[in-house]
């Protein structure tokens, strides 16, 4: 009998250490289960967030963009296209690819593809025959406001003076404004004064295509346009004049 009872007190130990075990377990599982969704399965968007830029990126192709296809292998092959509004080429035999916005790389890659079931491997060369000139556009108070060829390696005091240079009632602290992806843009306060006058002249920053110069307007050019600063004194003197 007492060895009946001694057995039955060692299987309801055996039970409560294998329950607490596994309750702890349990709390074990739930307290790392978040941190593994936390860390591995981040389920906020990046998107909206602005991308590393490229030190030197390459050029990518916009609409009206001509392009010379060679094929070294199917000479008869060889077209120049141009890139429609929507974004296709229109390639012979091959129909429509989709190329806007890719650079010559990857272009060569997308009409491969579209060959893929006309040539076996081909050897394709891409060459830009036109494409749009690098840009800027300077705006606000410069003497020549608009948009102007980017031809070399500008800084925006030059550009400044290519466009005419300060108006009379200009601000000399400019705003650069440079996109980095399509929601988001870098802007830049430039004190342009202080620049011209020797001092910080690294921070004349160098253009890139599409930037944007708005030199705004000094505030008291903004009040003078609605006080008048011109009296006749003489109707004051001499009142017998009205």
């Amino acid at each position: 009998m007492a060895t009946m009872k001694t057995l039955s007190l060692a299987i309801l130990l055996a039970a409560a250490s294998l329950n607490t075990s596994a309750q702890q377990n349990s709390a074990v599982s739930a307290l790392a289960s978040p941190v593994v969704a936390s860390t591995a399965g981040d389920p906020r968007p990046t998107d909206d967030r602005p991308a590393l830029q490229q030190r030197n990126p390459r050029y990518r192709v916009q609409r009206d963009d001509i392009l010379n296809i060679w094929f070294a292998l199917s000479p008869e092959l060889n077209q120049t296209v141009t890139i429609q509004p929507d974004g296709y080429i229109n390639l012979q035999t091959a129909g429509s690819t989709f190329v806007l916005g890719m650079t010559v790389p990857e272009v060569v890659v997308a009409v491969k593809k579209a060959y893929a079931n006309i040539l076996h491997d081909p050897i394709v060369d891409v060459d830009l025959k036109d494409f749009q000139k690098p840009f800027f556009v300077a705006l606000g108070q410069v003497g020549k406001p608009g948009q102007y060829d980017l031809r070399y390696d500008m800084t925006v005091t030059e550009a400044i003076g290519v466009a005419g240079g300060f108006s009379p009632g200009a601000k000399t602290q400019v705003l650069l404004y440079h996109r980095v992806s399509n929601e988001w843009a870098e802007v830049k306060l430039l004190n342009i004064k202080q620049i011209l006058n020797g001092k910080n002249v690294n921070e004349d920053a160098h253009l890139m295509p599409g930037d944007m110069i708005f030199v705004p307007e000094k505030f008291i050019t903004k009040f003078r346009k609605y006080v008048p600063y011109s009296f006749d004194f003489g109707y004051a003197a001499h009142p017998e004049a009205f």
